[in-house]
């Protein structure tokens, strides 16, 4: 997702897309451990949505 699209999210939107990019990167990393991962760079697009998602929590705390 882009910046633009979680900044219009609201904190329990933003909570939730949360919850479910780490639910992902959980199956991702079981998919990459069992060999059967088909799409390696899609663990390092979740990883950075995760990452502007806590960014964005960070500054709507102040």
């Amino acid at each position: 997702m882009k910046t633009g699209e979680l900044r219009q999210l609201t904190k329990e939107e933003l909570k939730q897309k949360e919850a479910d990019f780490r639910e992902e990167l959980f199956n991702l990393r079981f998919q990459r451990a069992a060999g059967r991962l088909e799409n390696p760079s899609r663990i390092g697009v979740v990883r950075r949505t995760i990452a502007r998602i806590k960014t964005i929590e960070r500054q709507l705390k102040v």
